[in-house]
């Protein structure tokens, strides 16, 4: 079967996270992918951990292997000008380009959307940035936690007695990588449509304020209030329904209370039908205003978590339609029954680390599917991209290698 993107072609000039992630689900499903690294070292990302057994070697990044699947990798300085020349050939018979250079880089390599537009036309070129191509940011430097700082969302996070503090890991880096794809796809049906070509100016800030995880919840709040959002402590529940995450005999759980409507739910969850239309529960006084009788509540609960798994629990609620949920660690995660069955995680070889598990496709396509491979080693499609396509011979290879080309 064919896939979605097949016959599409991508030229990647991409590092680190937000762009890799970008091209790695345009090769996912189905997209030639060039990864063009630099010959010394290639993508920073080779050398961030979590590492293959703590082995610091290029080859065996975790997060390289994850983001640049299904891809080819060409070593090529941009530097130079047999470089750049070699770069406006593919980027003749290219249907996409992605880069995440700071936007000083490409005009100042003569590589700029005018200067490919000459050459291709119905060229789409995704520029991925800090702060964009133009305006007064445009020049400074980020992180992931200026990106969260400044996009207005950790101004939220955080306890109100203390200062303001990020949530964890790169989530805003894989967030803008993702819009980074859906941009890129939009663009690229408009050249196939209409026949023209264009640059996408993505920010990172912008996407992080844009972004539906506490970024566009604050700014509506702004907007239609004129209050600030402000760190706040998690509120106890309001009634006595069991809300937030609570102590199994496995781990944790998390419930979420709501309406009178889910008492008798809750009952039967822990295996008392009998308490469901008990007044002492359900008058609204004691339901949504006794501190005393919610604890007699969560003496109960306490009683009957300890004497059930995690899983147990979730399987118990969703059972009785009372919004429960296992707080998994990430061995669960791999061990869950639920996507084993939907077919998940899937094995990919690797000449640096042998088989491993690894997530599969984001969305399942019925006629189109997605496709497991594996990330490409440092300037392992040199000769079949510079000799096959482009006509190098294997001497020409040996003297650009020597000259620092490739």
């Amino acid at each position: 079967m064919p896939h979605a993107l097949e016959g599409v072609s991508v030229i990647d000039l991409t590092h680190h996270i937000a762009g890799p992630y970008c091209t790695k689900l345009l090769a996912d499903y189905g997209a030639e992918v060039i990864k063009v690294e630099r010959p010394d070292g290639g993508d920073p990302a080779r050398r961030m951990g979590p590492f293959f057994h703590n082995d610091p070697h290029p080859e065996k990044s975790g997060l390289f292997l994850h983001l640049n699947t299904n891809k080819r990798s060409i070593t090529l300085n941009l530097k130079t000008a047999l470089g750049k020349g070699i770069l406006k050939d593919l980027a003749r018979e290219a249907d996409i380009l992605v880069e995440n250079f700071h936007p000083r880089v490409m005009p100042r390599l003569g590589l700029d959307y005018p200067a490919l537009e000459q050459i291709n036309p119905r060229l789409v070129m995704t520029s991925i940035s800090n702060f964009g191509h133009t305006g007064p940011y445009r020049d400074y430097k980020m992180s992931e936690i200026t990106a969260y700082a400044m996009g207005g969302v950790m101004h939220g996070t955080g306890m109100p007695d203390k200062e303001p503090i990020k949530l964890a890991l790169t989530v805003e880096q894989f967030y803008s990588g993702n819009v980074a794809a859906s941009a890129t796809l939009g663009a690229f049906i408009g050249a196939q449509v209409h026949g023209i070509g264009q640059q996408l100016d993505l920010a990172i800030m912008e996407m992080q304020t844009g972004n539906q995880d506490r970024g566009i919840a604050s700014l509506m709040t702004y907007q239609y209030s004129g209050e600030p959002s402000h760190q706040r402590r998690r509120e106890f529940s309001r009634s006595i329904l069991p809300t937030g995450v609570y102590p199994c005999a496995d781990g944790y759980v998390q419930f979420a209370g709501g309406p009178l409507s889910r008492w008798g739910r809750f009952c039967h969850m822990i295996d008392r039908p009998d308490l469901a239309n008990d007044a002492h529960f359900t008058t609204p006084e004691n339901f949504f205003a006794s501190p005393e009788v919610k604890q007699e509540v969560e003496t109960m609960l306490y009683a009957w978590l300890f004497q059930h798994t995690k899983q147990e629990v979730m399987e118990k609620g969703q059972e009785y339609g009372y919004l429960t949920g296992a707080i998994n660690t990430m061995e669960d995660v791999f061990n869950d029954s639920h996507l084993a069955a939907r077919e998940f995680f899937v094995e990919i070889d690797h000449p640096f680390t042998g088989p491993l598990q690894y997530p599969g496709a984001n969305f399942k396509m019925s006629e189109t599917p997605w496709r497991a491979g594996r990330a490409p080693l440092l300037g392992e499609h040199n000769r079949e991209v510079y000799c096959d396509r482009l006509g190098f011979s294997p001497e020409d290879l040996v003297r650009m290698r020597e000259q620092g080309v490739i």
